[in-house]
């Protein structure tokens, strides 16, 4: 839900805009295209940088007003650092570095000169990156801003975003980049996937900031049919099917709120082979959680309108490989619940027995996300029968303790699968560490009164968490969870995201799915 912004891209030599923003690198080195510029000003570059003590350090930057002998009103100089050690997430970063300061600038349109001496990336790969790093960092969330002062209902500052640009009217927001790059036409088609990945991050991060009392169960679901639009095939399953089906532990939850459950299958056909085995993505979509009868603290209970982050990084991606038209079959299902308590609430020593089979007590209504991951994700094994399933959750607040709100926790119960996944992490920046997955954490679920109870105490709550969900994973599927409790809502802001909810997970998943599935099959 951001303002509508153009990315175009023109040759080297095209005459800017009247913003424009070229790099330097560590020392000043100038590519020749800024080396131009800086020849073309009689060296005002060189000079402005010399008198604003501007090295080149990654992420800094001066400003040059009314620049001498060149097309543009205003000309900033952005520092890349040392160019050959930048990976793709440090231009990305980079790109959106620029965005920011072009926006806390009162203009409408910029150009930028993506060319830069020493850049690992290929000309037009540097070109896409530095343009998808700005597109991620120019996502807003205003559509409940009124108008105020006299300026657009969309003028005022959003939750979480970067203070001045945010405030400016609608009239003097930045709406059109121009990315100057030395082949146009290899940038676009470079940059398409990465649209299309932009896009998925953008619907993601619009459905975590959505306030629970917009986005339910029922509203949720909606949102997800609509993107048969974009080549999605999507089934959704009401509160009636889900109880013929016995998916009970997910109804346990769903119980206590006057809004019905619902589960969302997403189904991507690109593969070859229409029989080929799907890749599984679950996800955990609590709209809201209270806790149910074990109520959460008043303090910060607002933020559980996020609780869903896990379902909306899979419905992120999902859309991201329909609209790049991923060469791979794949299914994403989440299930969609509210967790409030009622007179019909599920309460504390409540038993349940779970699409599996198996019996669950439920010692704690705080611990529901994994019951909802119980059934979906028995269910998306047993109709599609995955190469692997990967679920994603705003699980525990555990795994913040253990590793605080930059890392999500990976458990897994393949190696090969694990090192996928860390692989893409370290390429696309969104950072997981592994987490064990153990037998002593497994028997301290064992319940005198059920085959489980849904907590294992006070120790390591993460880990007896993945433990739980393991126990619905079949002996020969591989899987992965990972915890994105302190990754997917009020993150860390950083230069690609300035919004609460941070799309977290689509990207990353994106990565893993081209870089391990998609080779052969193009």
């Amino acid at each position: 839900m951001s303002t509508p912004f153009e990315i175009t891209f023109a040759r080297l030599d095209a005459a800017p805009l009247s913003t424009c923003v070229a790099f330097a690198c560590q020392d000043l080195t100038l590519s020749p295209a800024v080396q131009s510029l800086n020849t073309k000003s009689q060296g005002l570059l060189l000079k402005a940088a010399e008198a604003g003590q501007f090295k080149g350090k990654s992420k800094t930057s001066i400003e040059i007003l009314a620049p001498q002998k060149l097309d543009c009103q205003r000309l900033l100089l952005i520092g890349a650092g040392k160019a050959g050690d930048n990976t793709e997430t440090d231009w990305a970063g980079i790109g959106g570095y620029a965005l920011g300061q072009i926006s806390a600038r009162k203009t409408t349109e910029a150009s930028l000169v993506a060319e830069v001496s020493g850049a690992d990336l290929k000309p037009d790969a540097l070109a896409a990156t530095l343009a998808f790093g700005a597109l991620l960092r120019h996502y807003s969330f205003r559509k409940y801003l009124t108008k105020k002062n006299g300026e657009e209902k969309d003028n005022d500052k959003e939750n979480g975003s970067n203070g001045a640009a945010d405030a400016k009217p609608a009239q003097d927001r930045l709406t059109k980049l121009v990315i100057h790059c030395a082949d146009p036409d290899k940038a676009r088609a470079a940059f398409e996937d990465k649209r299309a990945l932009a896009d998925g991050i953008y619907f993601a991060r619009d459905l975590v900031n959505e306030p629970a009392n917009v986005l339910g169960p029922v509203e949720f679901a909606e949102r997800v049919k609509e993107l048969e639009r974009i080549g999605l095939e999507v089934e959704i399953l009401d509160d009636k099917q889900l109880k013929d089906m016995n998916m009970n532990t997910l109804l346990s939850v769903a119980q206590g709120s006057a809004r019905p459950a619902r589960v969302a299958i997403m189904q991507w056909h690109g593969a070859k082979s229409k029989r080929a085995k799907p890749l599984a993505f679950a996800g955990k979509g609590v709209v809201f959680d209270t806790g149910g009868i074990s109520i959460k603290p008043s303090a910060g209970m607002e933020d559980m309108k996020g609780d869903m982050g896990g379902a909306a990084a899979v419905v992120g991606l999902m859309y991201t490989l329909a609209e790049r038209k991923a060469p791979v079959n794949a299914v994403g299902i989440i299930g969609l619940v509210e967790n409030m308590p009622s007179g019909t609430a599920t309460r504390p020593g409540d038993i349940v027995v779970s699409m599996s089979g198996q019996t669950v007590e439920n010692l704690n209504t705080d611990a529901e996300g994994r019951l909802v991951l119980a059934d979906v994700l028995w269910y998306v094994q047993e109709r599609f029968k995955p190469r692997f399933v990967i679920d994603l959750a705003t699980l525990t607040g555990a795994i913040m303790v253990a590793l605080g709100k930059d890392f999500a926790g990976l458990f897994a119960n393949d190696d090969k699968l694990a090192d996928q996944l860390l692989a893409a992490s370290k390429v696309t920046g969104e950072r997981i560490w592994r987490m064990p997955v153990d037998k002593v954490y497994d028997r301290m679920l064992d319940s005198k009164n059920a085959d489980m109870k849904n907590i294992g105490g006070r120790w390591g709550g993460a880990c007896t968490a993945a433990a739980f969900i393991q126990r619905f994973i079949k002996k020969d599927t591989p899987w992965a969870h990972l915890d994105i409790a302190g990754t997917a809502m009020d993150a860390p802001k950083n230069e690609i995201n300035t919004s609460w909810g941070s799309g977290w997970g689509v990207q990353l998943l994106d990565r893993f799915v081209a870089d391990n599935f998609e080779k052969g099959e193009k």
